[in-house]
């Protein structure tokens, strides 16, 4: 059964439609997660924190594919509901060329980057060996990391969301693949893990390009184009809110492991980190993955002004969001000690920090989806700068404030547990925007 953006949906109907999208995302951090458990194995946790370290830079670059596919896919899902799917295309086709072209940049100027950057985020020794390696590895494949990222929103778009994830899961598999033979069987360590990384994603950003290119019975096609300034513009501003929840959490990561150099010790606390990071990204994506999932539908709804399946769209966001929550929270503190331990089974007193930092932090699922659905909404009503404000706030702002304060009084304890405060604050300021704009966009 093949389900349209022009559909009513239930339930049912849009669980399925966004499931796709769910286990895209999962799947996706998955993949990162067995990286990160061959890298903490095999390599130690002086890659693992070298990792943490390096991180950010790769993700602010990434980000911008997240930005473009977010927020161009608002554009072109309004302008498919306004029946104009010539212009929907040609728009399409301008963000690809123009990601395209970003990402070959990127990757260039990265590798001159590289070091200076590792020393600024305050990678010594050995360490910063590990984050100069990783970094220029990670760059050089930015160019198919970034497409791999907007397409993962054009796929749902241009209603081939099971496409989109197959992408997915042959990236991920051959990711999987190739560390258990470059880290574990050649004994290539971080460089087998880099390697491996890359190679998934210069298949997750080439199959895309390949398939759109040619003929297809999707949405969406790549033709020839023009420049259309305003309409990149407005996909910049639509995706704002994607880029600055990317780059806030990357700024936030760099303060958390200067709290963590301080409260910690070093990298022992920073490889505990990063080991609670590899571990919540997957819970986190079931969030991210119904935001992706349901955005176009969204989107395609407002072009099309049907407000009824607005109100029911954003009515069931509501509910399943909930659901999530209390579900996400729940696997997590009854999976804590297993998940942590087969990351750091090598060193009890890591394994314990870990595992103590892990259980707190994942308290805060239950109230983190109602931010990122609020930031979503808006990105996908093409109002970019309420969007951008919601995640401005929700990933740097209130995060900066809690990991900066709150340790103060409770120590070590308070790095773990500002991710709550700040998920709390991030939910009144969506509820707050989305009463204020309920009039304008007829969402309930």
């Amino acid at each position: 059964m093949r389900i349209q953006l022009s559909d009513r949906f239930d339930y049912k109907k849009l669980l399925i439609f966004v499931l796709p999208s769910i286990v895209m995302m999962v799947f996706t951090n998955v993949y990162t997660v067995v990286d990160g458990l061959f890298v903490s194995n095999f390599a130690g946790k002086e890659a693992v924190a070298a990792i943490n370290r390096i991180f950010p830079l790769i993700i602010i670059m990434g980000s911008l594919g997240f930005m473009l596919g977010a927020g161009g896919s608002a554009l072109i899902s309004k302008t498919l509901g306004e029946g104009d799917r010539e212009r929907a295309n040609a728009y399409f086709s301008l963000l690809v060329y123009v990601t395209l072209g970003i990402g070959i940049f990127i990757a260039v100027v990265g590798q001159f980057a590289v070091p200076s950057v590792a020393r600024l985020l305050g990678a010594t020794g050995k360490t910063y060996d590990y984050c100069v390696l990783y970094g220029r590895w990670l760059l050089a494949g930015q160019p198919f990391f970034i497409l791999q990222n907007i397409f993962q929103s054009f796929f749902v778009t241009a209603e081939k969301p099971r496409l989109g994830l197959a992408v997915t899961v042959l990236a991920g598999v051959t990711n999987m693949a190739l560390d258990a033979l470059f880290v574990a069987g050649l004994k290539w360590g971080l460089t087998g893990a880099a390697a491996a990384t890359v190679a998934s994603q210069v298949i997750g950003g080439a199959f895309p390009i390949i398939y759109f290119a040619c003929r297809n019975n999707s949405l969406l096609r790549l033709t020839t184009t023009k420049f259309y300034g305003r309409a990149l513009a407005r996909s910049f501003m639509n995706g704002s809110s994607e880029f600055l929840s990317n780059v806030s959490a990357s700024v936030v990561t760099v303060l958390y492991n200067f709290q963590l150099d301080k409260y910690a010790g070093g990298d022992t606390g920073v490889a505990a980190y990063g080991i609670i990071m590899y571990v919540v990204i997957v819970f986190y994506a079931f969030f991210m993955g119904y935001a992706v999932g349901s955005a176009p539908l969204i989107g395609y709804n407002y072009g099309a002004d049907n407000k009824a399946e607005l109100k029911n769209l954003f009515k069931k966001g509501l509910v399943i969001t909930t659901v999530f929550g209390v579900l996400m929270t729940a696997s997590a503190e009854a999976l804590a000690y297993p998940l942590c331990k087969m990351f750091v089974s090598y060193d009890a007193d890591l394994l314990a920090m870990t595992l103590n930092g892990y259980r707190i932090y994942s308290i805060a699922f239950l109230i983190t989806g109602y931010g990122v659905f609020g930031s979503s909404l808006f990105t996908a009503l093409n109002n970019g700068a309420v969007s951008a404000l919601i995640s401005f706030l929700r990933t740097l702002v209130y995060q900066l404030v809690a990991v900066t304060v709150i340790p103060l009084w409770l120590g070590l304890n308070g790095i773990w547990a500002s991710i709550i405060f700040s998920e709390f604050a991030s939910a009144v300021t969506a509820a707050v925007f989305i009463i204020i704009y309920r009039k304008k966009y007829g969402y309930c």
